[in-house]
């Protein structure tokens, strides 16, 4: 299969890497010295104590490459609405686009056979951008369970965890998720696939929803925002109202599986969340999608998020004050 990964970092050079070690075609969209690195030494993989190196095609235009089966996003989520329209060159009659993505996805609300369907997220996609680019119809569900981190320009180390949950929109075990999740599996990857992909992103969100800002905010690592009684008890009511939002949209998750985030996290002593670590390099925070949209989809199904709202207000302050957030907008 043709693989393009949009947005090769961390995650995604790991499954460059892997993909095209186990013989795929893939090719990257990747800038800087990264890009430089890539092209003049290829992708290395420092994983299970060995290093793996793949020579990938790599240009910061999507237009070098043409038509592919399979575009793997693993932009943030305002990266990706940016680039929405450049995915264009890439796209052929039956590309699919696997969304490795963070957050509430885009797509959200196609193919739900709910009272919203078809419905566009501001908070992530103002004016559908991206379901206008690049079509509901090719999204692919992701949840990325793998820590990976770019060391180096062209290195990549791998930290733990193989898994890719992957699921139709619509729920259904098509013919191309089904093949994607098989050949994800030849390289070496975990990729089951879900007949409710939104439960999983769900279940993922309500750590990101919490852990992320309130990292940001205090600069502590997740065991140590954990080992906190009083940020425990922060986390535990943003999830709560996370949880209240997805039951109001028909995602039931048990609450017990709230206690397991926690007592998962607590293990974590020394882990920095992503966006204390985007915060401490001066990378743009990836806010809306995490926390903006559950704001959102709460006001829109008329659940009440007081504490949710108030640290979005608050990590907002933070990342404008350092010149690392903008809202997303129209051009």
């Amino acid at each position: 299969m043709k693989f393009c990964v949009y947005g090769a970092g961390a995650i995604g050079g790991y499954l460059a890497v892997q993909l095209a070690l186990s013989g795929q075609e893939v090719c990257v969209v990747a800038r800087g010295a990264h890009l430089d690195a890539i092209r003049e030494r290829g992708l290395t993989l420092q994983i299970h104590g060995a290093e793996r190196v793949a020579k990938v095609a790599a240009d910061s235009d999507p237009a070098a490459f043409g038509p592919q089966d399979v575009v793997i996003c693993t932009l943030k989520a305002h990266q990706a609405f940016e680039s929405a329209p450049d995915f264009a060159p890439l796209l052929g009659p039956d590309t699919s686009v696997l969304t490795a993505m963070n957050g509430i996805p885009w797509w959200y609300f196609y193919k739900t056979g709910g009272r919203f369907e078809g419905r566009h997220l501001n908070s992530v996609d103002p004016d559908g951008r991206q379901w206008n680019s690049i079509g509901p119809q090719r999204a692919i569900g992701c949840v990325v369970e793998p820590a990976c981190e770019v060391i180096a320009p062209g290195v990549i180390a791998h930290r733990q965890f193989n898994r890719f949950i992957i699921g139709e929109p619509d729920g259904s075990h098509s013919a191309r998720v089904q093949e994607l999740s098989r050949v994800l599996t030849a390289a070496s990857f975990d990729a089951p696939v879900r007949d409710n992909i939104r439960w999983n992103i769900w279940l993922k969100l309500w750590g990101n929803v919490c852990f992320n800002p309130v990292s940001a905010l205090t600069g502590a690592t997740l065991g140590a925002m954990i080992g906190d009684p009083e940020l425990k008890a922060l986390c535990k009511t943003m999830m709560q109202e996370t949880q209240a939002v997805n039951e109001a949209l028909d995602v039931h998750i048990p609450t017990e599986m709230m206690d397991r985030r926690l007592a998962g996290a607590a293990e974590a002593t020394d882990h920095k969340m992503s966006m204390l670590q985007d915060l401490e390099r001066g990378r743009s925070l990836e806010i809306d999608a995490l926390v903006g949209v559950v704001q959102e989809l709460g006001r829109l199904t008329a659940v009440r998020t007081p504490m949710v709202d108030a640290v979005l207000a608050l990590i907002k302050a933070r990342a404008r004050g350092a010149g690392l957030y903008s809202e997303l907008t129209t051009h």
